[in-house]
Formats: structure tokens, C-alpha cells, sequence
């Protein structure tokens, strides 16, 4: 058994699961949810199959998967459509470089990628890392994995330990995919459906930045399921109501909303789920738990991606 798998069974022995938690379906949402962003990525390097299984432990609502595809075609969960900062890929395949010096995903077989290791998110420019007090760079071994790998694993989990924790998935730069000849959000849904993911009462939330491609999901590719329009910059009203006609909620940075941001999304009944609360980046705030308020109690937020997931279920269960 390889170090990765030891430590995903450690974290699980750690944390512990408890059966009472998290028995929440969509069609009963609670009013309040954490989503474990890039899985307990705070902890661990984000999106490897150790991270989601120590964010598993910590009892979110919810798990994020953003989805990237290979040159074949697989799901892939990965932050970027690049490689080098979160992998080796430029001592394995230094001549698989593009042009622009970068390394992309799509241009590697899933067995080609399952041969990198992934550590901590780092400048390749500089070696250094993003997060100074974070896991250790290039310590222990990781790997990449599809979300089909995802999947299985927090369904068996939720299996054995009697828990329903939901997955989030986010598909990534569906234009540059097109342009690759690769229809990503097809793809995604036909995996998702596999896995019984399919309709708002389904355990699964799906986001993307691209407002036509998510269009085009609820539209032509006739998905049910509860979609979430993210924003990457303030929204006016007339902005939300047209959300509002294919969305069922908004993804907004939380740095660029306010309180009244949130109650034109509710009038609309758009949810609001806010990125990201990272404990070690907080900004004006004097400490993780009044950032948390502050996402909470004063935007009146729905929910909020967090780097930190045991600390953003602490803060709810108080």
C-alpha cells in the first residue's frame, strides 16, 4: 500500500465519521452550508484523493471537484487547465511544453497524468510556495485522479459511514475545451448521470464561470440539475434576473458583494454560495471566525467555500 492511501485511511482514523451528520438531501437543502473547497485543502495538497478524504471526515456539506479533461477525454479533477504549478510535469515531460511555455492537461493521456506527483501550489517562477504555513512542498506522494475516482470515493464513504455528503463539481474553461475539438460539459454530465447525479433532489451541485455555457447546459443539454452561475465581478439586478431564468444560484467572491448583493439573489430565490474563506488569508479580519461571521451573519450568505472545512462546520454547530 502505497503512502497515499495510508494516509487517506490515517485522516479517516483521525477525524472520525459520524453517521448523524450530514443526512441532507437537495430538496431539504439547510440554510446554511459548508463546501469543502479543492477538499481540505488547507491541510493537504488540493484536489488529491488524501485531501477529499480528510475534508470527508471533517462533515461538509459538500466537496468541490473542478474539471479539467484529458487528451482522452477523462475527467479530470484539477484546478487549472495547466499543469506546473501544482505538479512535476516539467521534470517528467520537459518537451511537452506549448509554445507559451505551459504544460496543459488536455495535451496528456489519463495514464500519462496518473505518472505525476502533485504537491503543494507553488510559482514555478520563483519555487516558492503560495501558502507559506501550508503542507510541506513536494513531501509524501500524491496523485491526480479523474472524478470518476472522486466519485467512488465519497459515495463508498457516504456508504460505510452512513453519511450523504454532496459533491460540487465546476467545469472549467469550456470554450478553450471547444476549441480543442472536446465537448467538457457533455462529458461531465454523461459521467454524473452514470453516478446518479442528474436532478435537483441528487446530491450535486454544478458551477461555471461561463454564463452561455451554462445556459447551454440547462437549455440544449436539458440538465436538471441545481446550477450555480458563478461571478467574478459585481452583478446588477437586471444581471441576477437573468441568472435567475437557467440558474438556481450564485457563485460570488465574497470580497465583492454586500448584504444587498445577497438579498436581491434571495428575492430572486438564487442561492448564494461565496468564495473562498481561507484561515490564513484574512485580509481586514482579525480572525477566521469573524470572516465567517461576516459571511454568514452580516452578507446573510448561504454558504461558503472554505480551504478550512472542519473550522467553517466548528463555526455552523455553534
Amino acid at each position: 500500500m502505497n503512502r497515499a492511501k495510508l494516509l487517506v485511511l490515517f485522516v479517516l482514523c483521525f477525524c472520525g465519521c459520524n453517521s448523524k451528520t450530514n443526512l441532507k438531501m437537495m430538496e431539504s437543502k439547510p440554510t446554511k452550508i459548508i463546501i469543502a473547497h479543492r477538499g481540505a485543502s488547507g491541510y493537504l495538497p488540493e484536489h488529491t484523493l488524501a485531501s477529499k478524504a480528510m475534508a470527508f471526515a471533517m462533515h461538509p456539506d459538500f466537496i468541490e471537484q473542478d474539471l479539467v479533461l484529458s487528451k482522452d477525454g477523462i475527467p479530470m479533477v484539477i484546478h487549472d487547465i495547466h499543469l506546473e504549478t501544482v505538479t512535476d510535469v516539467a521534470s517528467k515531460f520537459s518537451d511537452r511544453k506549448r509554445a507559451d511555455g505551459r504544460y496543459y492537461v488536455i495535451d496528456f493521456t489519463y495514464a500519462e497524468l496518473l505518472q505525476l506527483n502533485v504537491t503543494e501550489r507553488f510559482d514555478p517562477k520563483t519555487d516558492k510556495v503560495v501558502y507559506k504555513t501550508r503542507f510541506p512542498l513536494r513531501k509524501s506522494t500524491f496523485k491526480l485522479h479523474s472524478l470518476q475516482d472522486e466519485i467512488e470515493l465519497i459515495q463508498g464513504l457516504n456508504k460505510s459511514t452512513q453519511n450523504n455528503i454532496g459533491i460540487y463539481p465546476e467545469i472549467k474553461n469550456p470554450e478553450f475545451h471547444n476549441k480543442e475539438g472536446k465537448d467538457i460539459s457533455k462529458i461531465v454530465l454523461g459521467v454524473l448521470s452514470n453516478y446518479g447525479y442528474s436532478s435537483k433532489k441528487d446530491n450535486c451541485i454544478l458551477q461555471c464561470f461561463d454564463a452561455k455555457e451554462l445556459k447551454r447546459i440547462r437549455q440544449k443539454l436539458k440538465s436538471e440539475l441545481f446550477l450555480v452561475q458563478l461571478i467574478e465581478s459585481k452583478s446588477t439586478v437586471e444581471e441576477l434576473k437573468d441568472i435567475a431564468t437557467y440558474a438556481n444560484g450564485v457563485g460570488p467572491w465574497y470580497k465583492q458583494i454586500t448584504p444587498e448583493f445577497v438579498i436581491n439573489a434571495h428575492n430572486l430565490d438564487l442561492k448564494a454560495h461565496a468564495y473562498t474563506f481561507r484561515a490564513d488569508d484574512l485580509g481586514e479580519f482579525e480572525s477566521f471566525e469573524a470572516l465567517l461571521d461576516y459571511g454568514f451573519n452580516t452578507l446573510n450568505l448561504d454558504g461558503v467555500f472554505t480551504d478550512f472545512p472542519d473550522k467553517g462546520v466548528e463555526f455552523l454547530n455553534k
